[in-house]
C-alpha cells in the first residue's frame, strides 16, 4: 500500500512562514476545499511516526549522555576560544521576547473599534484583507504583494494572527510589531479580545542540542558552530555541526519511513530505508553552508533581515548513502529521455511540515543530475554514524556545492517536474537582489534562486578586538567555494591590502568524488608588533576572488555575505 508522505497538492501553504520576517496572513477558499482531505492524510501519517521506535524522552536521555563527547574530543584551546567568542556574539539575537508588549496591546483612541464579526467579513482583497492581533485590527492588503512568504499570507484573513504566530515565535518581537503597526486601522472590541492562550507546543520534545552551539533562534531551533571550533577537525563533529531548521523537527520511525519517487518519465516508486541501503554505498566529503552565513558582517553598516549568523553557519562532513541517480534509475530514469533538461527541475520535499501538513521544499535544475560529476547523495550516514535527527534522520538529500537550503532534510519525496518547487524558500527566500532593492520594492520573480555559492573565507582563531602579545601569532580559518571549485590560494594582509602573505592550506578529502566539494582549512603565522587590521581572502580554482567590501554585494536579506573577512587585533 502506498504511503502518503506529504500532500499531493504542491501549492504554497499559507501556514509556513519564513522564520526571518513578519507574517501577516490570510486564507482563501482555495485552501478550504482541500484542507479536510489533507488534514486527514496528515493525521494518519503523523500517528504512525515514532521517534526511532523509542519514546522521545529516552532519545533525549541518550543525547544528553553524549553531549560532553564532542567538546572532549576537541582541544582545550579551541574550547577556551569559543568561550571568549560567545561574549561577542551572544547579543546578536538578544531580542527574544515571546510576549513583548507594544501598541498592539493598547487601545488607540483616535482609531475606530471593530468587532470580530466585522473583521471576519474582510477575508479577500475584494473586501480588503483584515487581521487582528491582540487589541489591534490591521488592513494588510497592500502587504500581500511583498510578503516574503508568498501566498502563505493568505492565512488569517478575517481572523487573528495569534495562533499562527505561536508556530513561529520569532515573529513576536519589537521590529516585527513595528512593521505590523504600519497597517493598523482600528481597535478590536474589548469583549472580543482574547488573551493569548497556551497553545500546542509544536516544538515539544525536540532533540537535545550541544551546549556549545550558539543559539540564533529557539523555535524553530537554529544554532551555529563556534567559529573557533571549526578548524579543530577537517570533518565537523556531528554534535556541533550548525543546525538550520525552518519548521518543527519531525518524529520519524526508521522502520516505517518511505521515500516516494515520481515525475516525468519515471515510474512512481516507494522506497524504505532498507531499500535505499541496498544500492551501492558511496561517500563524499562535502561542505554545507547556510546562505546567510556571515550575515552580521553585511549588516554592520546597513540593516539586513535574517538570523544573526557570524561565521559558523557552515560545516564539513563525510556524507554516506546512495547516489540519487542510482535510485532514480530503478524508477526508470534515463538521461537520454530528457532532451530539454534545462526546462525541467528535480523537486525535493521534507517531512517537516506546518499545521496544515504542507512541507519544506526545494528544487534544482535537472541539468545538475545529468552532469556525471555531480554527486547528489541520499545520505543516511554523517561522519560514519546514522545521520542525526537535526540533520535529517533517516535520509536527507545532500547537494554538494549548492546552498544548504536545497539539501532538504527528512526527505519524503523526489520528483522530476516542469516547474520549480513552489515552496516560498525556493520562490521568495534565498534569492539575492540589487543593493538598491528593498522589501517594499522587491520583485521576487526578477531573480533566480541561489544555487552554487561564491568563494568565501573566514578567520576562526581570533575575534574582532582580541588582544594578542606582540610577536608571532598563528591565524587559522576556513575557505570554501561552491560548484565543485577548489581553493587554490588563501591570502592574509596586515596592511589593508598593500601586501599579502599566502597561507598554508590543508589537504582535501575528495573520497569518491572528482570535484572539490569540501572546504579547506588554512593557517598562517604572522608577526604582529602593533595594532593591526587583519584581512583574509581566498581564490578558487576558477580564479574567482572575494570582493573587498560589502558595498556592491549588499542585499536586504544579507545573503551570500562573502567579502574579505576583516578583524582588528590589539597588540600588547
Amino acid at each position: 500500500m502506498k504511503t502518503i508522505l506529504c500532500s499531493s497538492y504542491r501549492v504554497c501553504s499559507p501556514l509556513v512562514l519564513p522564520s526571518w520576517y513578519t507574517s501577516v496572513g490570510v486564507e482563501t477558499n482555495f485552501y478550504y476545499d482541500r484542507r479536510n482531505a489533507r488534514e486527514s492524510q496528515r493525521r494518519k501519517f503523523h500517528q504512525s511516526r515514532e521517534y526511532h521506535g523509542q519514546s522521545r524522552n529516552s532519545k533525549n536521555n541518550l543525547e544528553l549522555s553524549r553531549l560532553g563527547g564532542t567538546i572532549g574530543a576537541l582541544t582545550i584551546a579551541g574550547y577556551l576560544a569559543w568561550k571568549k567568542s560567545t561574549s561577542n556574539v551572544a547579543q546578536l539575537d538578544a531580542k527574544k521576547t515571546p510576549h513583548e508588549t507594544g501598541k498592539h496591546d493598547q487601545v488607540l483612541k483616535h482609531l475606530p473599534h471593530f468587532s470580530r464579526n466585522q473583521v471576519a467579513e474582510h477575508y479577500d482583497d475584494s473586501r480588503r484583507i483584515w487581521v487582528s492581533f491582540r487589541r489591534g485590527v490591521y488592513d494588510v492588503t497592500e502587504f500581500v504583494a511583498v510578503h516574503p512568504g508568498g501566498s502563505r499570507i493568505l492565512m488569517a484573513a478575517g481572523g487573528s494572527l495569534e495562533p499562527f504566530w505561536e508556530l513561529y515565535p520569532v515573529h513576536q518581537k519589537s521590529d516585527v510589531f513595528q512593521i505590523l503597526e504600519k497597517y493598523r486601522i482600528g481597535n478590536l472590541n474589548e469583549e472580543d479580545v482574547v488573551e493569548a492562550q497556551e497553545a500546542v507546543d509544536h516544538f515539544k520534545g525536540e532533540p537535545m542540542r550541544h551546549p556549545a552551539l550558539i543559539r540564533r533562534a529557539d523555535k524553530p531551533f537554529n544554532g551555529e558552530t563556534p567559529p573557533s571550533l571549526l578548524t579543530e577537525k577537517f570533518h565537523t563533529p556531528n554534535d556541533v555541526f550548525y543546525v538550520r531548521n525552518h519548521l518543527p523537527v519531525p518524529q520519524v520511525d526508521a522502520k516505517t519511513y518511505r521515500l516516494e519517487i515520481d515525475g516525468i518519465n519515471l515510474t512512481e516508486t516507494t522506497f524504505s530505508l532498507q531499500d535505499i541501503k541496498k544500492f551501492p554505498k558511496v561517500s563524499i566529503s562535502a561542505t554545507i553552508q547556510c546562505g546567510g552565513n556571515r550575515r552580521t558582517e553585511m549588516g554592520k553598516d546597513k540593516v539586513v533581515a535574517g538570523l544573526g549568523w557570524t561565521g559558523g553557519a557552515i560545516g564539513n562532513a563525510k556524507w554516506t548513502g546512495a547516489r540519487l541517480v542510482d535510485v532514480l534509475r530503478s524508477a526508470g530514469f534515463k538521461p537520454e529521455a530528457y532532451k530539454h533538461a534545462k526546462q525541467l527541475h528535480v523537486k525535493f520535499d521534507g517531512l517537516d511540515t506546518d499545521q496544515s501538513g504542507e512541507c519544506y521544499g526545494a528544487s534544482v535544475p535537472l541539468s545538475y543530475l545529468l552532469d556525471g560529476n555531480f554527486d547528489a547523495i541520499l545520505a543516511y550516514e554523517m561522519n560514519d554514524k546514522p545521520i542525526p535527527i537535526d540533520h535529517g534522520f533517516p535520509v536527507r538529500i545532500v547537494l554538494p556545492g549548492i546552498v544548504g537550503a536545497r539539501s532538504v532534510k527528512w526527505l519524503s519525496r523526489v520528483s522530476i517536474s516542469e516547474e520549480e518547487s513552489q515552496s516560498p524558500w525556493q520562490q521568495r527566500d534565498y534569492k539575492v537582489f540589487s543593493p538598491s532593492v528593498s522589501l517594499e520594492t522587491v520583485d521576487f520573480s526578477a531573480a533566480p534562486p541561489i544555487m552554487d555559492t561564491p568563494v568565501t573565507s573566514y578567520i576562526c582563531s581570533h575575534n574582532n578586538g582580541d588582544k594578542v602579545k606582540k610577536g608571532p601569532v598563528k591565524l587559522q580559518g576556513y575557505a570554501f567555494s561552491g560548484g565543485g571549485r577548489g581553493i587554490v590560494r588563501v591570502e592574509i594582509s596586515l596592511d589593508k591590502g598593500k601586501t599579502w602573505n599566502v597561507a598554508r592550506i590543508s589537504d582535501t578529502a575528495n573520497l569518491e568524488s572528482t570535484k572539490n566539494w569540501s572546504w579547506v582549512l588554512w593557517e598562517a603565522n604572522v608577526n604582529i608588533q602593533a595594532n593591526a587590521e587583519i584581512w583574509v581572502k581566498a581564490v578558487d580554482s576558477g580564479y574567482n576572488q572575494q570582493p573587498e567590501d560589502f558595498n556592491n554585494i549588499w542585499n536586504y536579506r544579507g545573503l551570500l555575505s562573502t567579502a574579505y573577512h576583516k578583524i582588528y587585533l590589539e597588540a600588547r
